[in-house]
């Protein structure tokens, strides 16, 4: 299995400037950016490169101090015990406006836990602007930093100190959990109703509110000789639906259970239709390289549907929506009649099985021969000229998900579309459906031979 990577969450109240700094590490802006508080529509997580380690770092959506107010305290703790699920917390508050009552109140909440953190006290912009991070050193952090994420200043600084905090490794998950299925989705498709199903009695709360699951919940099965594992995850929800704050920070919840998984099981509302949330979460399950199974849940009120042509249109827009993994396999399941449970593990085992492939390089040399023949990549522009892109050999350097790198002339030069023909002619020939596909492309070092 692959390496657990550690977890750094970028935690604050809204508008100070999260998402800016989230960008500003990840190198790009993957994370919508406006000047006002509530943005942030979705998690964005990012596999970035800090003191020398690999690290994922997850935008989360603003903490909204005041609503914690109106939740009971079991239910604030469990909010908070998703924070909890990162390896370290880089807190970020708004060096322009000063210490509020907000950040004091999260600031309370986060020194309970025994995770590495660092404050960083964004907005610092210009040198004079630097006496303002005295006042913040009020909220009790020995790693209080002036950054700006706007301009770069102190920011990486920041992170690299409290990456070097992180354990050496993360702990792997044991052995005897055997296959883990992280069981993902929108809240109330029915995820802890298949879980409950599977498992054979009610070992998670089911209910029809929508959010009932406030954390990831284990459970190991043993079938046919094989253990599974299933994590039960909080429902993925738009910031801008979430009304209580433990949805806020369900998304984290998840990310951790896919990051320690082999296999997703995406669960969709087969009555609802497909929507624009579970592509955005299927998108973060092939981000992270896992292998899906994807659950269209529900079925039977379908079945009983008065239009009969809303099974096909269900499918009309399983194929659009999730055209970026087409390859992954859709199984019509009720978790409630058990229609269709039946098949679920056998398809966990071929995905498992797709995911830990490992090809010959004899083998993987030949299907790059053949397949570059069928299909000549285009020409190479060098300067004014046009130069044939050949590839010379290629090799496996991974699994879960499975890796490859390919050596050619010009890498810069292959298409995103020619990346693509390959990836599908690879898993055609090897039988890789479900699970991603990495693709790395090198050129040649002048030590091999031409």
């Amino acid at each position: 299995m692959s390496e657990t990577l550690p977890l750094i969450a970028i935690v604050g109240r809204p508008n100070v400037g999260k998402s800016t700094l989230f960008n500003r590490y990840a190198g790009r802006r993957r994370a919508l950016v406006e000047d006002h508080p509530g943005v942030t529509r979705d998690r964005i997580v990012e596999e970035i490169e800090a003191g020398g380690r690999r690290v994922l770092l997850v935008d989360t959506a603003g903490l909204d101090a005041e609503a914690e107010e109106e939740l009971p305290s079991k239910m604030q703790a469990q909010a908070w015990s998703a924070v909890e699920e990162a390896d370290a917390i880089l807190f970020v508050v708004d060096g322009k406006g000063g210490v509020l009552p907000e950040d004091m109140e999260i600031a309370r909440t986060l020194r309970r836990t025994d995770k590495p953190l660092s404050l960083a006290v964004n907005k610092i912009d210009v040198p004079m602007h630097e006496e303002r991070v005295h006042e913040f050193y009020a909220l009790g952090f020995d790693r209080t930093r002036a950054v700006s994420a706007e301009h770069g200043g102190g920011a990486w600084d920041a992170l690299e100190e409290l990456v070097a905090e992180l354990p050496e490794r993360p702990a792997p998950a044991p052995e005897e959990d055997g296959i883990r299925i992280a069981v993902i989705g929108r809240p109330n498709v029915g995820k802890s109703s298949l879980v409950n199903r599977l498992a054979g009695a009610e070992r998670v709360v089911v209910s029809d509110v929508p959010g009932t699951t406030r954390d990831s919940v284990d459970i190991h099965l043993d079938r046919d000789g094989e253990r599974f594992t299933l994590v039960d995850t909080a429902g993925l929800r738009r910031v801008g639906r979430r009304i209580e704050t433990t949805e806020r920070v369900s998304a984290l919840m998840t990310v951790r259970a896919l990051e320690r998984a082999q296999v997703a099981l995406l669960l969709i509302d087969a009555g609802e239709g497909f929507t624009d949330q579970d592509a955005k979460i299927a998108s973060l399950a092939r981000e992270r390289g896992r292998a899906v199974l994807v659950l269209a849940n529900k079925w039977d009120l379908v079945s009983q549907h008065a239009d009969p042509e809303r099974g096909t249109k269900l499918r009309e827009e399983l194929d659009h929506g999730l055209r970026f993994m087409a390859d992954a396999p859709v199984l019509a399941i009720s978790a409630k009649t058990g229609s269709g449970i039946g098949k679920l593990f056998d398809r966990v085992l071929g995905l498992r099985e797709a995911a830990e492939r490992e090809i010959p390089t004899a083998d993987l040399n030949r299907w790059l021969m053949e397949t570059v023949e069928k299909h000549q990549p285009a020409m190479a522009q060098k300067g004014s000229r046009k130069r044939p892109l050949k590839f010379f050999y290629a090799t496996q350097t991974g699994t879960t998900p499975p890796t490859f790198v390919l050596f050619c002339t010009e890498p810069k030069a292959v298409a995103a579309s020619y990346r693509r023909f390959l990836e599908n002619q690879l898993r055609q020939r090897f039988d890789l459906a479900g699970t991603p596909v990495r693709l790395q492309l090198r050129a040649r070092s002048r030590g091999r031979g031409t």
